[in-house]
């Protein structure tokens, strides 16, 4: 079935370092795709997201292109900052089924 896969663990970095984080799924047809950010003692919020192949959606100086020859999603920033200390997570969604499927990941 449908599903999405993060890089695991959480990640420590330096402020102004630059971030990835690795987002790659496996569906039949085009998904769309998405990034949830969740800040401490808040509930999850949409970050970003795509809806087409090669489209990048962008945030808050974060981005994400939908990469359909590498079933791929990453989330990129140039240069993070303590405020962006979060859990983030990779969804999709079949447009057809209503279905979704996400993945978590801690910076």
């Amino acid at each position: 079935g449908d599903s999405v896969t993060q890089m695991e663990g959480p990640v420590t970095l330096s402020e102004r370092a630059f971030l990835t984080i690795n987002c790659t799924y496996t569906a039949t047809g085009y998904p769309s795709l998405f990034w949830y950010v969740q800040y401490p003692g808040e509930g999850p919020q949409l970050l970003l997201k795509a809806t087409k192949t090669d489209e990048k959606g962008s945030n808050k100086g974060f981005e994400a292109t939908y990469r359909k020859e590498t079933t791929s999603f990453h989330l990129k920033k140039d240069s993070v900052q303590e405020s962006d200390s979060a859990v983030y997570f990779c969804a999709l969604s079949d447009t057809v089924t209503g279905t979704a499927r996400g993945a978590e990941h801690k910076l």
